[in-house]
């Protein structure tokens, strides 16, 4: 995500909610979640890393089963079945922003995606808010994401948890936690934690923004919703993978992660070799994109990304990638094409399910 789309979208109104924080920062931030590792005392037995990445995948294939309903496609509850088996490591799910500009509302959006063929979404905090505003309830909210069998597998919010002195770190903080409450109470598992308003900050410090995400994941302990810890390429700060990988280890937290994005590690430099080295486990959601040979790299923007496949990135070797690395991943198809949103919402979400499902095959050969 880059700042024209987030400020477009509007994320951060006025809370809904009594009590809840008013908010006005600008969106500009990062989200990541890493692996919890089992643990057993009184257990010396020697496990090997091979069975540590089994039993992560079979739980990550568990939450998300559980969170689909028998209302699902018959193809759909078969991928999630199947998502975190060495056969079918990925499920297919939709970011909002895809279908944006069409202006159909969150419960609009989580019908057609359910009938185009998505097993999980990802919907934005500002829709939600939305939602309430227009009189909506959350929990009716929760059953209809239940029972058109989609799983909430993140939010993207942009509470700026990252920036400025210990007392705007605390309100930012509050933020997260009403944006975690409002994610809880549809039934999802997990929130986008990028590096909102530090985007300009040239040499921060990383160990502490290491800090401040493990204040942002004690949050996640409380409301159930774990922050991913997002890497923003066009970011001075969580601009790249590396960091990103830095701030996760140093958070010295069991369930740190990181939200990877195809668009961002291409747009920052990061490149794709690196994500060998993070387990599987700590990458539960990859925003799911391609994009063109030109413009160049330095003067590419969101609205440049397009549909999976059709670009120039290494679709197939970052998939087979993921799957060599264990855990389950949801790929979340993330654009923000202007010219898509001209079409058909409908058409758009079939072409994208389409070209999906061929890449995920491609890859596994």
């Amino acid at each position: 995500m880059g700042l024209a789309s987030l400020a477009t979208f509007g994320c951060y109104q006025k809370a809904p909610f009594a009590g809840a924080p008013d908010w006005n920062g600008k969106p500009d931030a990062v989200v990541v979640i890493l692996p919890r590792m089992a643990h057993r005392s009184g257990q010396h037995k020697r496990v090997s890393r091979r069975g540590v990445l089994k039993r992560a995948a079979a739980a990550a294939a568990g939450t998300a089963a559980v969170s689909i309903s028998v209302g699902a496609s018959r193809r759909a509850r078969a991928e999630v079945a199947a998502a975190g088996t060495a056969k079918n490591p990925f499920i297919l799910c939709l970011n909002t922003s895809t279908i944006r500009g069409q202006k159909l509302g969150l419960a609009k959006e989580i019908e057609l995606a359910a009938k185009a063929g998505f097993a999980a979404m990802e919907p934005w905090v500002g829709e939600i808010n939305d939602y309430v505003k227009a009189g909506g309830d959350l929990k009716d909210l929760k059953k209809q994401f239940a029972d058109n069998g989609i799983a909430v597998v993140d939010a993207i919010g942009f509470a700026p948890w990252l920036m400025g002195d210990e007392e705007v770190h605390k309100k930012g903080l509050e933020a997260m936690k009403h944006d975690m409450e409002m994610v809880a109470a549809i039934g999802g598992v997990r929130i986008a934690a990028p590096p909102m308003g530090a985007t300009q900050l040239s040499n921060f410090d990383l160990n502490l923004a290491a800090e401040r995400y493990r204040h942002v994941l004690e949050l996640g302990d409380q409301t159930g919703v774990t922050p991913m810890l997002e890497v923003w390429g066009h970011s001075k700060t969580l601009g790249t993978l590396a960091e990103g990988a830095f701030v996760a280890v140093g958070a010295k937290h069991p369930k740190a992660c990181i939200l990877t994005d195809v668009y961002h590690l291409y747009k920052g430099g990061s490149g794709y070799e690196g994500l060998r080295l993070i387990d599987g486990a700590a990458l539960p959601v990859m925003h799911f994109n391609d994009y063109p040979a030109e413009p160049s790299r330095e003067k590419m923007k969101d609205e440049n990304r397009i549909y999976p496949g059709d670009g120039i990135a290494p679709i197939t070797m970052i998939l087979q990638t993921l799957k060599a690395s264990g855990g389950t991943t949801a790929l979340s198809l993330e654009l923000f094409n202007k010219e898509y949103w001209k079409l058909d919402a409908m058409e758009v979400l079939k072409t994208g399910v389409e070209k999906m499902r061929m890449a995920v095959e491609k890859a596994q050969g």
